[in-house]
This record gives structure tokens, sequence and C-alpha cells, in this order.
């Protein structure tokens, strides 16, 4: 093992288990071993859900409200 590699496991072992458990899968996805990066929670998976039902009916951003969006933000 490296010791940077040393140096970021000893790292990881000063955090609580929810976050080790998060450098985890990051690690594992990088190897390819899991399939997913991002875990979602309910709320997060109801909430992409409900994006997605509002794409299939059509419900899109009008062009102003967009351009009112990019003007608050300086783009």
């Amino acid at each position: 093992m490296t010791d940077l590699l040393e140096h970021a496991i000893e790292r990881v072992r000063t955090l609580s288990p929810e976050a080790q458990d998060d450098v985890a899968r990051v690690m594992l996805a990088v190897l390819d071993d899991e399939p997913g990066l991002v875990v979602l929670d309910p709320g997060e998976k109801a909430s992409f859900a409900e994006s997605l039902a509002q794409a299939a009916r059509g419900e899109f951003a009008s062009d102003e409200r967009i351009r009112a969006i990019w003007a608050k933000h300086g783009l």
C-alpha cells in the first residue's frame, strides 16, 4: 500500500460510520465494484420521480422564467 493511500485510510478511520460508508461507496464505484456512486434517500427519489412526471406532462419552465433566473445570477 502506498503512503498516500495509508494516509487517506487513517483519515477515514476518524470519520463517523456513515461518512466511512460514503467514502467506501466512492472507492468501490471507482473500482467498478459497485454500480452507483450516489445513493438517494427516499425524499430525493420522490423529488426525482416528480420531476420526471412533470417532464412527461410537458411542464417545463418558460423561456421568460429561464431568462429571469439567468439574469438573477448574472448569466
